[in-house]
Parts: C-alpha cells; sequence; structure tokens
C-alpha cells in the first residue's frame, strides 16, 4: 500500500556525486524500512544501503561504505541515497524499495519503484 518513485539518477563522471531521491504516498511512511539496491545489465540485485523505520539505523554493503549516505525525512515520505567518489562500477539502475519489517538483512521488500539509472563514465 505505497507506491515508491525514484529520482536524480544521471551521468555523472568518476569521482563525482549525485543524490537520489525516492518520494512514497500516503501518510504511514515511519512504518516502512527503506532501501536502496542496485542492478547492473546481466548481474544480480545488489543490496546497497537500508534506513531504519525511525532513521536511527543504517547499514550498508562493504563496497559502499564511506562513500555512500542514506537518510530519510519522514514528515517528506522521502529517503535519500548520497552517492561520492562515484566509480563506473557504480553504474546500475538503482531501487528503492520499502518492508514493514527491520529491512536489514534483506528479506521481504514489498514495495518497489521502478529504478533510476545511474551511469558513471571513466
Amino acid at each position: 500500500q505505497v507506491q515508491l518513485v525514484e529520482s536524480g539518477g544521471g551521468l555523472v563522471q568518476t569521482g563525482g556525486s549525485l543524490r537520489l531521491s525516492c518520494a512514497a504516498s500516503g501518510r504511514t511512511f515511519s512504518y516502512y524500512a527503506m532501501g536502496w539496491f542496485r542492478q547492473a545489465p546481466g548481474k544480480e540485485r545488489e543490496f546497497v544501503a537500508v534506513i531504519s523505520k525511525s532513521g536511527g539505523r543504517t547499514y550498508y554493503a562493504d563496497s559502499m561504505k564511506g562513500r555512500f549516505t542514506i537518510s530519510r525525512d519522514n514528515a517528506k515520505n522521502t529517503v535519500y541515497l548520497q552517492m561520492n567518489s562515484l566509480k563506473p562500477e557504480d553504474t546500475a539502475v538503482y531501487y528503492c524499495a520499502a518492508e514493514r519489517g527491520t529491512g536489514f538483512p534483506p528479506r521481504t521488500y514489498g514495495y518497489w519503484g521502478q529504478g533510476t539509472q545511474v551511469t558513471v563514465s571513466s
């Protein structure tokens, strides 16, 4: 019962930054842990980061630690992913997802956005 729409993707050079946004419908946003995932062509979906319902806890995949930051603004029903020091291997479609549980370890995210393309050129 939540609809998610990602935005903020684009083309950036190696070492650059992007900030992705995920807007959620409804007034029950705080019921959900929110996660970011990504998928490159020909590869499996990969976990990126998750933030707890209150925003008090965050977890990142090892390759993203120190470069990416997840945050949320429950008053705006929005979750963000700040991406710094981008590398060509970060090129992928990035998806926002919502789960009524803790969101980590990734288990059953029931709601997904359509994704936003991030392309990092060398």
